[in-house]
């Protein structure tokens, strides 16, 4: 990897490339972007930071060539590197680094004819310490005071629970259920009233995002509690978690992210579509790692978006939602997609496959022949059949309720059955799913080696970029291993995948 930048980093990476991230305005940059560049990719391949970069930039011989620098440069100082690296996430184009490397594998053509396109997420822990209720209520109070104009003063009136300007936690018995339920009721009456004594006023982004902010922190953990009397007017911490709850006021895009039931990290979820033969990063996107729009299903289309060609998706049963599947089918793919397992009601007993379901008719018969009409409305049908569970020989197979069997069916029902038969029955699509998923597993782990699976920096606007640029560091060093090289200004590769 060295020794291809030092040879052809100037093609790479082009000066008029970063053009727009210095305008003439601002003068001539202290250090070519070019340089920047090449050290930044070099910095996200290894996993170091700003100030270890430049040490080995100063004392590497193979990171001065590969950067251009000559032998006795003692590089520069470690905030340039930040600042290339913060000018290029907020630019129009802060992927540019990835897609110029996109640039070389087409030129090479090595994805020619390779029409496989494996789908897969992992998650990549966040760079900040979780926070429990109390600590998010102090933090984003005093957020709110040092960024909304006139909130100090306001603050220094209505809020008693805390003394803010204090840097510790309050001073209570933390062992004392009681007097953490105090506090908590305390603490959220103090961001409501902070809230509602803020002067009417414009505020910046930054002002901003720190009301919004406090206004759901001090909604997401609570509800009203009443006193033993039967009055109201306290706060308790709610028996319950909210969807996509906030678990940081540091960084509030973070989540808790669950990709199994028992197994739950803090941070974002990178996504991956990785051509299988070559273990080449087709397109990479991070998101927070919870919500309905940054699922995997949700992200699938958009990861294959830049197809030219319909090609064979390979993914797990995380992309095995109806949705999914009608879009991608309806873009012309074919899907070679594990389909999410069927729960039955009873251990060993039938599950919804069992029933023979008619969509058009709307009914829906059971192993017993019993048949029920659908109801509701067209995301959630359901057929009850009550009464003709009474008396069925097969109803301990079935069901246990005493109300008897409820069948729902999701839109794109049939499309979901037939996908459950497939991979059930066709032994082609077998033999293919375990040949062509699973080599991006070994695309994550290089990606979250050298301690890449914690992320640098905070928020998406910061991490999206330094993934796209990973990536970018990893395309090269296998195309390297394919040959790769530049004659009379085309990139080609000298040997083939067998």
């Amino acid at each position: 990897m060295f020794a291809f930048l030092a040879e052809h980093r100037q093609a790479l990476f082009p000066a008029e490339m970063f053009a727009d991230m210095y305008p003439s305005s601002n003068g001539r940059p202290s250090m070519p972007p070019q340089v920047l560049a090449a050290a930044v990719v070099l910095q996200t391949l290894h996993g170091l930071s700003d100030v270890d970069t430049v040490a080995e930039l100063r004392c590497d011989l193979r990171w001065k060539a590969a950067c251009g620098l000559g032998l006795h440069d003692t590089a520069f100082d470690p905030s340039l590197v930040t600042y290339f690296r913060r000018r290029l996430a907020r630019s129009k184009r802060p992927n540019r680094i990835f897609e110029a490397v996109r640039e070389v594998i087409a030129a090479t053509g090595v994805l020619k004819g390779r029409q496989r396109r494996a789908l897969d997420s992992t998650v990549l822990d966040d760079a900040v310490a979780t926070q429990d209720t109390v600590t998010q209520l102090i933090a984003a109070i005093r957020r709110v005071m040092r960024q909304v104009p006139g909130a100090a003063q306001v603050a220094a009136a209505c809020c008693t629970a805390h003394d803010y300007a204090d840097p510790g936690k309050p001073r209570i018995a933390w062992n004392d259920e009681q007097a953490r339920a105090v506090l908590v009721n305390a603490l959220v009456t103090d961001a409501i009233r902070l809230l509602a004594g803020l002067p009417e006023q414009p505020l910046d982004e930054q002002a901003a995002t720190a009301v919004g902010l406090l206004a759901l922190v001090a909604g997401q953990d609570v509800e009203p509690a009443e006193d033993s009397d039967g009055r109201d007017g306290r706060w308790r911490i709610a028996q319950r978690t909210v969807p996509d709850r906030v678990i940081s006021t540091v960084d509030a895009e973070s989540r808790h992210v669950h990709k199994t039931r028992s197994h739950r990290q803090d941070g974002f979820k990178a996504h991956l579509a990785v051509e299988p033969e070559t273990g080449l990063f087709t397109v990479v996107a991070l998101r927070p790692g919870s919500g309905a729009a940054h699922h995997e299903a949700a992200l699938a289309a958009d990861l294959l978006a830049e197809e030219d060609d319909a090609v064979e998706v390979f993914g797990d049963a995380a992309y095995s939602t109806g949705t999914c599947r009608q879009t991608l089918t309806s873009a012309g793919h074919r899907l070679v997609i594990k389909p999410a397992p069927l729960r039955p009601a009873v251990p060993g007993g039938f599950d919804l496959d069992d029933f023979a379901i008619d969509t058009t008719a709307g009914t829906v018969t059971c192993p017993a022949g019993h048949a029920a009409a659908f109801t509701g409305n067209t995301d959630k049908k359901r057929a009850t059949f009550g009464r003709l569970c009474e008396g069925c020989p097969m109803r301990h197979r079935c069901i246990t309720a005493k109300n008897g069997r409820v069948v729902r069916s999701r839109p794109n029902h049939d499309l979901q059955a037939a996908a459950r038969r497939q991979a059930a029955t066709d032994l082609d699509w077998q033999a293919g799913y375990r040949r062509w998923r699973p080599p991006v597993e070994r695309a994550v782990a290089w990606l979250a080696a050298r301690g890449n699976r914690r992320l640098r920096y905070i928020g998406t606007i910061k991490n999206n970029p330094w993934l796209h640029t990973r990536a970018a560091a990893l395309n090269p060093r296998t195309l390297i291993n394919l040959g790769l090289t530049r004659t009379d200004s085309t990139w080609t590769l000298t040997s083939e995948l067998s």
